[in-house]
């Protein structure tokens, strides 16, 4: 039968050592998942396991099994593989050297499912590569050059694992010794694009489950949404009017009523239901302010409890450190052994480091508060006219609002005035009458809320003329206190001459330009600046640079200064139309020659 022909029985193999070589025996029979057996029937291996033979987790190999004499299975690291001739239908298979280098491969491509086969035979035909190759699993399809080597594509991945132990057998075909029917296979990984796009497209599907698995445990954790809101109408809005007025349920209320008024349901219908439920929003303003001045009460109890506590335990480390102290002391310190000294040392130290970081912190806690006490009791005139000036502002502000309620209550009237007169036309010749009346009623509070406008803008205008002249008042103000510090410097000058004259030395000096030290100085240093800048400089430009040694220096002394001194220093005027400029210049050598 053709199986017959193809796989190798037990009696057909033909072993390449002799049968005398019990341990040789026992790998061959071992490489084919078959208990050892002896020349005499007897075990050779006694605790032997099938199903440790080749692979872990794969039952023993049966003999009979198809390709067992062509491709056996793989064989565990710790095992030294022997190779053996593998006979097939129209060719033979002679394994390599044993102790020569493994065959080398390239790197295996992502997903490679093709193998490189070269060394063929010349007279090697598809059905002879066919033969060999299909043991090692489903072939897919074979390329062959004509050249002696052929690209060879299985259904699965493993299966290249199984063609890549053939590398290095040399390959016969029949009983022929000639060249042309001879060869050393070489098996190789081969990188084919059929190869890459299935794996890709795998790869591609193992993302996809990654991605699906990942949404799945993200839907699982993510928060529930929130429960859609209720759409506007007049029951709902009492509902919601009702939930501002309790404190347990404003918050769902209040997002109820920003969804609403977001949504557009404000029209002239619902206008003051709108009004109203704003407005008690607005009250829920001062329950807030009265919870979070409560929560300041106990913070600051809180605080209290916190300082006497602190104080109580300063108390402790006090009176602790004071034992430390009397310890040490000669009467008592002499009786101590040596360790019981160091040790009452290191602790004394301790316990005087951990005083001094509380006693730090209450000292912190006394400073802060006198602080707040000292800022409460110290209030400028100028503080006192800016609460002024606020208090009128706030004022104007609250005019303002009462402005636009008023108006908000005129177009609120307005607009039941404009729902009257849709629906007169509707109503009954007797429900006329009342009609005429209420809108004559309104008419009435309109002009009244008229009248009451015209009185508000008035006073809104009194009140900004009272904010204009107190402005003006704060001006005058600062302007006389600059006059007053002015008027003071100048007699402070006064003074300072009149001392000046009274001694004889001060007469001297004051006939020289120079009055002071300082100004000997400054003369100096402007000197030797302007002695650097042949083409002179700007007044500014001095001073800049005389303000980075003295910031207390000012541009009107020093042109006053320059201006005396016209022998050392000369002002010209440089430039032309409106790029003219000042600048100083250094003529103390021309000077000299003058005088």
């Amino acid at each position: 039968s053709t199986d017959g022909g193809r796989n190798l029985s037990l009696d057909s193999i033909p072993m390449g050592l002799p049968m005398s070589d019990p341990t040789a025996w026992a790998t061959a029979m071992n490489n084919l998942g078959m208990a050892p057996m002896g020349m005499t029937g007897q075990p050779l291996l006694p605790d032997f396991d099938p199903a440790l033979g080749m692979m872990t987790g794969i039952p023993p190999i049966n003999p009979m099994m198809p390709g067992l004499g062509i491709v056996p299975p793989p064989i565990p690291p710790d095992m030294p593989a022997v190779k053996e001739i593998i006979h097939c239908k129209s060719c033979t298979l002679f394994p390599p050297n044993p102790h020569l280098p493994p065959p080398a491969t390239r790197e295996r491509p992502p997903g490679c499912k093709t193998v490189f086969v070269g060394g063929l035979p010349e007279n090697g035909t598809e059905q002879i590569i066919m033969e060999v190759f299909e043991q090692c699993g489903e072939v897919i399809a074979i390329r062959k050059s004509k050249k002696n080597f052929c690209h060879i594509r299985f259904a699965e991945e493993f299966m290249v694992d199984k063609a890549l132990y053939l590398s290095g057998y040399r390959i016969r075909l029949g009983s022929s010794t000639d060249k042309k029917d001879t060869g050393r296979l070489h098996v190789d990984f081969a990188q084919a694009r059929d190869d890459l796009y299935e794996w890709e497209c795998k790869q591609r599907m193992l993302a996809r489950e990654e991605r699906h698995r990942r949404r799945l445990a993200e839907e699982r954790f993510r928060p529930p949404s929130p429960p859609p809101v209720v759409h506007y109408s007049d029951h709902e809005c009492s509902v919601v009017a009702e939930k501002l007025k309790d404190d347990t349920k404003f918050s769902e209320a209040i997002q109820t009523l920003l969804t609403w008024i977001e949504r557009g349901e404000v029209n002239r219908r619902t206008a003051n239901n709108f009004y109203s439920m704003i407005q008690s929003a607005n009250s829920h303003i001062r329950r807030l302010v009265n919870e979070k001045a409560a929560h300041e009460k106990e913070m600051e109890e809180a605080k209290e409890k916190f300082k006497l506590a602190l104080s109580g335990i300063l108390v402790q480390f006090e009176q602790i450190v004071a034992v430390y102290h009397s310890a040490s002391k000669q009467k008592a310190w002499d009786h101590f052994t040596k360790a019981q000294r160091k040790n009452i040392s290191v602790w004394c130290k301790q316990a005087e480091e951990i005083r001094n970081i509380h006693n730090d912190e209450l000292m912190g806690i006394r400073r802060e508060e006198e602080m707040e006490m000292s800022d409460e009791e110290i209030e400028d005139p100028s503080e006192m006219k800016e609460t002024e000036e606020s208090a009128l502002v706030s004022q104007v502000e609250a005019l303002k609002e009462e402005n636009d309620s008023l108006r908000w209550q005129l177009d609120a009237y307005r607009n039941e005035v404009e729902l009257l007169k849709q629906e007169q036309g509707k109503a009954t010749r007797d429900e006329d009458t009342t009609k005429e009346q209420q809108m004559k009623l309104l008419q009435q509070a309109l002009q009244g809320m008229q009248k009451h406008l015209l009185k508000v803008q008035e006073e809104y205008k009194k009140r900004e003329a009272e904010l204009e002249k107190v402005k003006e008042d704060k001006l005058k103000i600062e302007t006389l206190l600059e006059n007053l510090k002015e008027q003071e410097s100048s007699t402070s000058r006064v003074c300072a001459c009149s001392q000046e004259k009274e001694c004889p030395v001060d007469k001297m000096l004051s006939t020289s330009p120079v009055k002071s030290e300082r100004e000997v100085l400054l003369v100096g240093i402007i000197s030797t600046f302007l002695h650097v800048h042949p083409f002179g400089a700007s007044i500014e430009y001095i001073c800049s640079y005389l303000q980075r040694l003295d910031s207390k220096i000012c541009t009107a002394e020093v042109e006053v200064l320059m201006t005396r001194l016209q022998n050392t220093f000369r002002q010209e005027l440089s430039g032309v139309g409106a790029s003219l400029e000042k600048r100083w210049k250094f003529c103390g050598f021309d000077g000299l020659k003058m005088t």
